[in-house]
C-alpha cells in the first residue's frame, strides 16, 4: 500500500472504521460466527490492533528518504529488492513502534477478551471486580503491566535496540 496510493486510499476508511467502532459492535458478528472462547477473543483483538500496525508500517515505508531509495536503484536493485533490502530496514524503527503499540493494545484487550470466555489474566481481573477484591485486581493488573514491560524489552532486544 505504501507504493500504491490508490490502495491505501481504499484501505484508509476500512482502517478508520476498525479503529473507531466500539469493540462491542464488531463483537456481535464474531460471537455469532464463533461462539464464546479463545477464537472470538483473538479475532476481536486482531481487529483492534491491525489499524495501528498497518498505519505505522505505511508511515515507516513512505518516510524512507528518497536519496536512500535512489541509491538502491543506482545499484540496480529491483522493486522487490528495494522493498526488502532498502525500504523495510530503513523503516524498521517505525515498524517496531507499530509492533510495540500493537502488543500494548493487545494487552489492553485481555479483560475484554475474558468477558467472552478467552480466559487468562483478564479473567482474574473480572473475578476481582465481581468479588470486590482489590488485592486480586491489583495483582492481575500488575502482572499485565509486568508482561507489557517484558514484551517491550524483548522487542527492543530483538531488533538490536537498548537492552
Amino acid at each position: 500500500a505504501a507504493h500504491k496510493p490508490k490502495v491505501y486510499r481504499v484501505m484508509l476508511p476500512v482502517l478508520d472504521l476498525m479503529q473507531t467502532l466500539p469493540t462491542f459492535v464488531y463483537l456481535i458478528p464474531v460471537l455469532t460466527l464463533f461462539g464464546l472462547g479463545n477464537a472470538p477473543g483473538l479475532i476481536v483483538t486482531i481487529i483492534f490492533v491491525i489499524p495501528t500496525a498497518v498505519r505505522l508500517t505505511h508511515l515507516g515505508v513512505v518516510s524512507v528518504p528518497k536519496s536512500i531509495v535512489e541509491a538502491g536503484e543506482a545499484f540496480g536493485a529491483t522493486k522487490s529488492q528495494l522493498l526488502w533490502k532498502v525500504e523495510l530496514p530503513s523503516a524498521l524503527p517505525t515498524i517496531m513502534a507499530g509492533l510495540t503499540q500493537s502488543i500494548m493494545l493487545s494487552l489492553s484487550m485481555v479483560v475484554f477478551a475474558a468477558l467472552i470466555g478467552a480466559g487468562g489474566l483478564g479473567t482474574e481481573i473480572n473475578r476481582a471486580l465481581g468479588s470486590r477484591r482489590i488485592d486480586l485486581g491489583l495483582e492481575a493488573g500488575l502482572a499485565i503491566v509486568v508482561l507489557a514491560i517484558v514484551l517491550d524489552r524483548m522487542t527492543r532486544i530483538a531488533v538490536g535496540g537498548k537492552k
